[in-house]
């Protein structure tokens, strides 16, 4: 009766042990997943005058996927700890408050003076004439 009673403990304890060592490579699992995702994430910085794009929240509700999901340029005013960035809307003279995970950088795109440029309307299609043998 006493050794299996022994046995019995023995076998909880090795049980205990293999929980905490579970436990213990679930931990350090957990610790190399962050510090990968951690490097992997591109910490955004602004400074006051650049100009950036603002994330278009209402877009899930609105279905479409031509869409932008960015609104117009926006110019930076101040820059807060934390992460909040205040911007100025350029046509309305608005000032908002916004995290800065909702921003990123406007790049303006670089047209020569001499160079063309041919808009094409999305409403009405055009096709090619028709070639008649």
């Amino acid at each position: 009766m006493q050794t299996t009673c022994m046995e019995r403990k023995l076998q909880l304890q090795q049980l205990e042990e293999l929980r905490l060592e579970a436990y213990e490579n679930s931990r350090i699992s957990k610790e190399k997943t962050k510090h990968f995702h951690d490097k992997m994430i591109s910490r955004k910085e602004f400074s006051i005058g650049q100009k950036v794009l603002l994330f278009n929240s209402r877009l899930k509700i609105m279905a479409g996927k031509l869409r932008s999901k960015w609104i117009v340029p926006f110019v930076v005013t101040n820059v807060f700890p934390y992460g909040v960035v205040e911007i100025n809307s350029a046509g309305t003279d608005k000032v908002f408050k916004v995290n800065r995970q909702r921003l990123k950088l406007f790049h303006e795109s670089f047209v020569p003076e001499d160079a063309t440029v041919d808009e094409l309307s999305l409403e009405t299609p055009s096709y090619p004439p028709a070639v008649t043998p």
